[in-house]
């Protein structure tokens, strides 16, 4: 079953630092109900726009969110003291976005991730910056994966980001990932694959054709995540769709049901 990590929570969205700052209850309860009915799996939180209140907001939040959520959380910041604190306040078991191979970062997650029951999205950067090549990704992805299974965070539990990139900067940049991609779920059958899509349109017109046809290639070759706007009804309908078209919804279950319910749409 492909997973939806609702994105909108974020301070970074200029309504969502506005209601933060406020702190409107109603409007963050509001958008995640949105979310959840729009098939979010995971809600991320992510509050590091506000500089200096990030853990005073993360706290928030979450005090508002957690009542009323159905979808566990996905903890989204590069602080891992404010990861901890998260953390702590968990009711279900979250997911903490993100870990690189970046030096800096990785020295500091590792220590905070290091016995915790969690799930945790592995971004393929490292101080070199951006992959390079399709071998660059899925060497970047082994070492994520070994690295994490030396504090016993089993594959099932990694999320792979591959870092997708514009395709307008480089015609490459699609089949790129998309061979990074098959070759890490043949390494690791039981990794999980995720990741923003937006940016592979960057810089072209009509964007959000590129992004509902690529998220159905991505998904062809092992993508099983995204961190998406679930409020996007033509990505959500384009999601749904490959999801029935790889096997992955019985007897068409999901699709009719979205269809009846006007969100599938031809």
């Amino acid at each position: 079953m492909f997973e939806v990590i609702g994105e909108r929570i974020n301070t970074s969205r200029k309504k969502v630092q506005a209601a933060v700052a406020e702190r409107d209850n109603d409007y963050i309860i509001d958008d995640v109900k949105k979310q959840q009915e729009a098939g979010a799996n995971f809600i991320d939180v992510n509050a590091g726009a506000r500089i200096g209140h990030e853990t005073e907001d993360m706290k928030w939040l979450i005090d508002t969110i957690q009542p009323m959520a159905t979808a566990p959380l996905c903890l989204d910041s590069p602080d891992p003291a404010v990861l901890e604190m998260a953390f702590q306040m968990m009711e279900k078991t979250p997911m903490i976005n993100s870990i690189s191979l970046e030096k800096d970062r990785f020295d500091s997650m590792m220590p905070f991730l290091d016995g915790k029951e969690c799930k945790i999205i592995a971004l393929c950067m490292d101080d070199a910056g951006m992959p390079n090549s399709s071998d660059d990704i899925v060497k970047r992805a082994v070492k994520l994966v070994d690295e994490l299974g030396k504090i016993k965070i089993l594959p099932e539990s990694v999320y792979i980001d591959p870092l997708v990139q514009p395709i307008s900067t480089d015609n490459n940049k699609g089949v790129m990932v998309l061979d990074a991609v098959r070759d890490i779920k043949k390494e690791f059958p039981t990794v999980h694959i995720t990741g923003g899509l937006s940016n592979i349109s960057y810089g072209l017109p009509q964007r959000r054709i590129i992004n509902r046809t690529f998220v159905s290639l991505m998904m062809d070759a092992g993508m099983d995540s995204a961190i998406i706007d679930p409020l996007d009804q033509a990505i959500m309908a384009a999601i749904q769709t490959a999801d029935m078209l790889l096997g992955n919804d019985n007897f068409c279950g999901d699709f009719l049901k979205g269809v009846r319910a006007g969100t599938i749409l031809s």
